[in-house]
């Protein structure tokens, strides 16, 4: 039997999202599932959205209308938050995906990820944390269209030293490599995967790497095996120090 293909609903908040890139969130979205659903929200009178006007056709996005009642508030945000409230209620999809560098979504992925919904997040490099925590993936744009070769596409691969520096990264790595870890400290790859999933919003090409895999090794901290049934890692041991010479009487 045929495994039904996941329903999402893609929504765009195209005052904060490049119109450039939507060729590659909707490629990233079709690994998720079928996007059935495609808005793009915004005052499509303003010159500002220009550039959206021949994408909205050729990807088959409906453009939602909605005026600005008053200057310095955006109503687009509000529609959109509504929208998604109502697709959520009709309890016809399995996800949302979220195009916005907004932080104001916040609350909306937050009540999506409570009646169990994948959320989804696309935006740019300066898009909050607290917006790219919240989802159950969030993705970079400027990572997106990566070459077969790896990278981000902008260039911004990070280095062993860089990715050390970060503590979240190497907190969650080794989090999920433990969790993960059979009796000898070994994880499968894709359990470890899982674990990173389960603890954060994570795209291993945010830091400039295609697979997990590249990042991990990339760090410097992990040792990895490739054997028929796949890739395993576990936390480089740390050196035995040798017992030092007792000194005084004995």
């Amino acid at each position: 039997m045929a495994e039904v293909e996941k329903r999402i609903a893609l929504l765009i908040d195209a005052d904060n999202a490049p119109a450039a890139k939507i060729d590659v969130v909707l490629a990233e979205v079709a690994r998720y599932g079928v996007a059935n659903v495609r808005r793009a929200y915004g005052n499509w009178k303003s010159p500002h959205l220009k550039g959206w006007e021949a994408v909205l056709q050729e990807y088959a996005i409906r453009p939602i209308q909605q005026f600005a009642y008053s200057t310095g508030k955006n109503a687009s945000d509000m529609a959109m938050v509504i929208d998604g409230m109502d697709l959520l209620y009709a309890r016809n999809l399995d996800g949302f995906a979220i195009v916005s560098s907004d932080a104001d979504f916040t609350p909306l992925v937050m009540r999506l990820l409570t009646d169990g919904m994948k959320v989804y997040g696309f935006g740019e490099k300066k898009t909050p944390a607290a917006f790219v925590n919240a989802c159950s993936k969030f993705t970079y744009v400027e990572a997106l269209g990566e070459t077969a070769g790896g990278g981000d596409g902008s260039g911004a691969r990070k280095g062993e030293k860089e990715l050390r520096s970060d503590t979240r990264l190497v907190q969650m790595l080794r989090s999920a490599v433990e969790s993960a870890s059979e009796d000898d400290g070994w994880a499968h790859l894709g359990a470890v995967g899982k674990q990173v999933a389960n603890q954060a919003s994570f795209d291993s090409r945010n830091y400039g790497y295609r697979k997990l895999s590249d990042l991990i090794r990339a760090t410097g901290l992990f040792e990895l095996r490739q054997e028929e049934q796949g890739i395993w890692v576990r936390d480089t041991p740390k050196p035995v120090r040798p017992a030092g010479k007792r000194t005084g009487k004995a």
